[in-house]
């Protein structure tokens, strides 16, 4: 059994949040939360979402996992208005999900979940630098960088306690950085990382502009990212590998 009434916002920042990186993914319906874990088809970048019950108007559930393809349910999602409601309702037998927002409804057939790709693990990285900055400070850098070249470099000095993103072309170079007072919060520890920037965009797609955004970061490790959604009640972490430079 599964139940709820969200916000056509609150509905659409969780499935961007994950639609960036996949077209379909398990939802898990615990009793207190909705999880989405899902890794890309090349393995290279991770989403890892949680919504609490509290996000929603109401929320009903006696646990279960439903397979869904994103981009169906995106379009309906997009058929709600800023402020309307969506109302979800499983159909155990028929394996559908009925969905109604103002009177319009849709009956969206869900995917065996046996089919969709197996749940990541989310490593334990112990990264030394910790970056908290707002979204559009990340989204300044990654337009940058998207200007002269298809990698970016995420850094920080230690010694000079601040944050830097580094973009190197054929030609062309972009040198962004922002010290201890340009950000939210900063634990230095020297980290260096290369990665692809067309994963980075389409994260950046997800991130709040003006909200807080919290990167992990290490020498050649794979990069933490997190946010809150739904004013704190979801949150999203997405962690993406490193291209490895070689010598």
């Amino acid at each position: 059994m599964f139940k709820a009434i969200v916000s056509s916002g609150t509905l659409r920042a969780a499935l961007d949040s994950v639609s960036v990186l996949v077209d379909e993914c398990k939802i898990r319906l615990d009793e207190d939360e909705l999880t989405i874990r899902a890794v890309d088809p090349a393995n290279v970048g991770m989403v890892d979402l949680s919504l609490s019950a509290a996000a929603f108007e109401s929320y009903e559930t006696d646990g279960g996992v439903i397979g869904v393809n994103l981009s169906r349910l995106e379009d309906i999602a997009k058929m709600a208005g800023a402020d309307q409601l969506v109302q979800f309702e499983l159909d155990e037998e028929t394996r559908k999900l009925h969905i109604r927002i103002d009177g319009l409804e849709y009956t969206l057939a869900l995917i065996d979940p046996d089919s969709i790709r197996q749940e990541p693990d989310l490593p334990d990285l112990d990264l030394p630098a910790t970056v908290v900055v707002e979204g559009r400070d990340v989204d300044r850098a990654v337009k940058a960088a998207d200007m002269v070249s298809d990698h970016i470099a995420l850094g920080v000095d230690a010694g000079e306690e601040y944050f830097y993103v580094d973009a190197q072309g054929d030609t062309d170079d972009v040198h962004f950085e922002l010290d201890r007072e340009d950000l939210i919060d900063l634990t230095a520890g020297d980290a260096r990382s290369l990665f692809s920037l067309d994963y980075l965009k389409e994260m950046n797609k997800a991130l709040p502009a003006d909200g807080e955004v919290t990167i992990e970061l290490g020498e050649e490790f794979p990069v933490k990212i997190h946010f809150d959604i739904a004013e704190g009640q979801g949150h999203v972490t997405y962690m993406l590998a490193p291209r490895i430079q070689s010598d």
